[in-house]
């Protein structure tokens, strides 16, 4: 359409002298002429502005195409750090399962205690105690989660902890002990009313498992039977990818012991050290 534009003033123009000066006032003619001008301004303007589109064009296609690459190697970076996750966890498998093999030789755990929790275990409806009876060890098979920086008792935890005192101060559970273990995701502690208050995340799961392990005290478990441990970012159970997996490790999880299972800085389980 421009070139059209263009060609057809250009032509009145050209015509013009072939038609003589009595076809036209000279005064209509210099019209024309600046009209013929204007025409090829804005066609000089129109080109310049399509060039500069296509240059944009190429510019967003380049930059589009970086960011593809950067995609393809942020999945493979992150396929790659899965992959060592799940190494480390079979590694960690196998090194618990050489160390609890090291543990039951030395420190059997009795078959009639074995059989007892496993008859308690299923006592417990809310929540369920998962045992296991070569090392006398049962975990409460609901974690109680936390949010984000805090360490806070989410609503409905209660309820979860009351059901587990009750079992525990039953007649034929009141030897068994608890140790209450406080986890965190991996992120830094970023807020700072939080980051005054816990400096790191070791600071931030020991206040978790304290403040489960005051709960417990409240409703009714003798503090002597408990003991609490935080085990900050180093102990995830899911891959810190996404949000749903980081809150899988915002927990405090609850072990039930039996009394002859050893548990470091328990004096009456592991006497020959004191």
């Amino acid at each position: 359409m421009l070139a059209y534009r263009s060609s057809l003033a250009g032509l009145v123009v050209a015509l013009l002298p072939a038609a003589g000066c009595s076809l036209l006032p000279s005064s209509e003619v210099a019209v024309l002429q600046e009209q013929n001008r204007a025409l090829a301004e804005k066609d000089r303007a129109w080109a310049a502005q399509i060039d500069s589109l296509r240059l944009h064009s190429r510019t967003v296609e380049d930059q589009l195409k970086r960011t593809e690459e950067e995609l393809a190697l942020a999945n493979q970076r992150a396929g790659l750090e899965r992959r060592q996750l799940a190494n480390y966890q079979r590694e960690r498998q196998q090194i618990h399962e050489q160390f609890l093999g090291v543990v039951n030789s030395r420190f059997p755990v009795r078959p009639e205690t074995s059989q007892r929790l496993a008859a308690l275990s299923q006592k417990l409806p809310l929540p369920s105690l998962k045992f296991d009876p070569q090392t006398g060890i049962a975990k409460l098979e609901t974690d109680i989660l936390f949010d984000d920086g805090s360490a806070e008792l989410k609503p409905g935890a209660e309820k979860a902890l009351a059901e587990m005192v009750r079992f525990l101060n039953s007649p034929e559970a009141q030897d068994l002990r608890v140790l209450v273990a406080g986890h965190t995701d991996d992120r830094a502690i970023a807020k700072k009313p939080a980051r005054e208050k816990y400096p790191d995340n070791f600071y931030l799961s020991t206040d978790r498992a304290l403040a489960v392990l005051a709960e417990l005290r409240r409703l009714g478990l003798a503090e002597a039977r408990i003991g609490a441990a935080g085990f900050g970012a180093h102990q995830p159970i899911a891959p810190n990818l996404t949000p749903k997996d980081r809150q899988k490790n915002r927990r405090v999880e609850l072990f039930v012991l039996a009394p002859e299972v050893p548990v470091v800085g328990w004096t009456e389980t592991t006497p020959k050290l004191y």
